[in-house]
């Protein structure tokens, strides 16, 4: 059997709830000797090699042909990734072709619909650029 192996953000969240659940369990340890845990039982010898193994993919869906869901400017959508590229650690340039189109302006009385996305998200799968009420561009579900 293979394992799926998670992506940074994921490995990082894996590890705080170990190191939560040790801490309920009355065994203090601090984050990075959770990470090196968690990268035994991964079967790394360390976190810099779980790391590295994990450090250059992107998330699971994120490669060219993968599908994605999420929201576009607030509004829902999913789509076929037709590019991905790692920009550095967790971050990835991507094009989407969208299922639907998706009208990107909030007037009643104007539209322009929106087939292709091309957007950068990190980690959490959400863009850096944000729209005037704080909401990201780009949302992907993870």
């Amino acid at each position: 059997m293979t394992r799926r192996l998670p992506t940074i953000t994921e490995a990082k969240k894996q590890a705080r709830r170990l190191r939560d659940d040790l801490s309920a369990q009355g065994s203090d340890v601090s984050h990075a000797q959770a990470l090196e845990i968690l990268s035994h039982q991964y079967g790394f010898r360390d976190w810099n090699a779980f790391h590295a193994a994990i450090g250059n993919r992107p998330p699971d869906g994120w490669t060219p042909g993968g599908r994605v869901e999420g929201r576009y400017l607030g509004r829902p959508f999913a789509a076929t990734v037709l590019a991905s590229q790692m920009l550095r650690p967790g971050w990835f340039r991507i094009v989407l072709e969208l299922d639907e189109p998706v009208d990107v302006v909030r007037f009643d009385s104007f539209t322009n619909m929106r087939r292709r996305i091309r957007a950068v998200v990190g980690p959490e799968g959400h863009s850096r650029e944000k729209t005037s009420d704080d909401v990201p561009h780009v949302e992907l579900k993870m």
